[in-house]
């Protein structure tokens, strides 16, 4: 699987930002699922949001449900993250994930990705 992550960029606090992760090269089965995580300087990769890729069910982390929304285009096998209210402290390297044995407490793990995408680079000024 080739993950092709996109859409980040420099935004002022409280804008928004829509990031893209465009799949290949393999076909999605029922029990696979896409993540989210990001990483910030000096800092671990953290988990932000992922989705089961049949059903679409989604999982947040509690730092970022109320602003960040994960989806998925199951015809483009593409995978999103809508952010709002971008603070300064969402500034990160953003990475989509692929999982061929997803589950919900896998999928919070960075262990329970096959396939990373580059990263795409978000910045939020005060």
């Amino acid at each position: 699987v080739q993950l092709q992550a996109s859409g980040g960029g420099l935004v002022q606090a409280g804008g928004s930002l829509r990031l893209s992760c465009a799949a290949s090269g393999r076909t999605f089965r029922t029990y696979d699922g896409l993540g989210w995580f990001r990483q910030a300087p000096g800092k671990e990769r953290d988990f932000v949001a992922a989705i089961t890729w049949n059903d679409g069910i989604t999982h947040y982390a509690d730092s970022v449900k109320d602003r960040f929304t994960i989806s998925r285009d199951k015809v483009k096998k593409t995978l999103y993250l809508q952010i709002n209210s971008l603070k300064p402290e969402d500034t990160a390297v953003y990475y989509c994930a692929s999982s061929s044995a997803f589950s919900p407490v896998t999928s919070r793990r960075v262990s329970g990705y096959d396939y990373w995408g580059q990263g795409t680079q978000v910045t939020v000024s005060s």
